[in-house]
């Protein structure tokens, strides 16, 4: 029997690099694999910090746009927008019966939320763990690729079903796992060298995304935090050059890495020369997928189409969940 595969991302704007290799690149594998894929577009999680319903729209869009250019296949995969599997909510429902407060309010996230927010927080907020939750169990999914930052959340929806099979002696949900494609996830630093890129507007010059024209890029890259040239042989990268390095690892030849890698180690590296050639690998390299999200982002009849049938096929498998789960609760009165 094929496992499944479950995984989203925020509907809070169009792609960035950070997004791609860590997490787009490895979805259209997946979808190469002997697996049930399914991926949406949480638009309900981006409702717990942001309320301006055109920017929502928009931002659907254009994570929809990216996923397409990106390589995820609709014939191989279910796409989906979050809000248009209705069950989901029902599921999210049941599941804050086995959620406590207190370890809600313990969460990573939410604690880090709650300084940033303070009274202004929200209920959506602190039950984060449970719509994701909800998201995961509703297709009953064995394998859900998720960064350091959401394993926490992983693990409660681990605890949420254990629960509801413990109470209802079943074992009708399973317990997800951590998918990690056999390697260490790919984490690309912001251009300022201070934590991963990030799709905050405060960060957009920071980070360089997939729709980006060519001469964005260049400025973006021209401008990131390098430091002063090392002085000492083989010294340690400062975060800034790291992830620099770390992105030029990715996206240029392998002798251009190991050059600029050389030129560093022996203290005659022109920073100039390097984030020069860095750029234009860059551009480079998501030239297609540039081209390809103007094309897209051109056809809401076909994005329209992609969303519908995404929806149709996850709901089949939703409302199979949900019926095993009415009649394990009792829910079935007078049948």
């Amino acid at each position: 029997m094929k496992k499944t595969v479950l995984s989203g991302m925020r509907a809070t704007g169009k792609l960035h690099l950070g997004n791609y290799f860590g997490a787009a690149i490895n979805y259209v594998k997946m979808q190469e694999e002997d697996l049930n894929c399914f991926y949406f577009i949480a638009d309900w999680h981006s409702l717990t910090t942001q309320h301006d319903s055109a920017l929502l729209r928009k931002s659907v869009k254009e994570v929809l746009v990216n996923y397409l250019a990106c390589g995820l296949d609709p014939e191989k995969s279910s796409i989906y927008v979050q809000s248009d599997v209705k069950e989901i909510s029902e599921l999210y429902l049941y599941l804050n019966m086995f959620a406590h407060k207190g370890e809600l309010e313990k969460t990573a996230s939410f604690k880090e939320k709650s300084r940033t927010k303070g009274q202004t927080i929200n209920a959506g907020l602190l039950t984060y763990p449970v719509l994701m939750a909800a998201d995961i169990l509703i297709h009953r999914a064995n394998l859900v690729p998720v960064g350091k930052d959401q394993e926490q959340h992983l693990e409660m929806t681990r605890t949420f079903a254990n629960r509801f099979n413990h109470v209802y002696k079943t074992d009708f949900l399973p317990e997800p796992q951590a998918y990690n494609f056999g390697n260490e996830l790919v984490k690309i630093m912001s251009l300022d060298g201070v934590g991963k890129m990030s799709k905050s507007d405060e960060n957009e010059r920071n980070a360089i995304f997939l729709d980006d024209e060519p001469e964005d890029i260049r400025k973006k890259i021209k401008k990131a935090k390098t430091g002063n040239t090392p002085e000492t042989p083989n010294e340690e990268k400062s975060p800034a050059v790291e992830g620099l390095f770390s992105l030029m690892k990715l996206v240029s030849k392998e002798e251009t890495y190991s050059f600029f890698n050389q030129e560093f180690n022996a203290c005659s590296i022109r920073y100039g020369d390097f984030k020069g050639q860095l750029a234009e690998d860059i551009v480079k390299y998501f030239e297609p997928i540039r081209e390809k999200i103007k094309q897209y982002s051109a056809d809401d009849k076909y994005l329209l189409k992609v969303s519908q049938d995404g929806a149709e096929k996850a709901r089949i498998n939703a409302q199979a969940s949900l019926k095993g789960m009415r009649e394990i609760i009792g829910i079935n009165y007078f049948k």
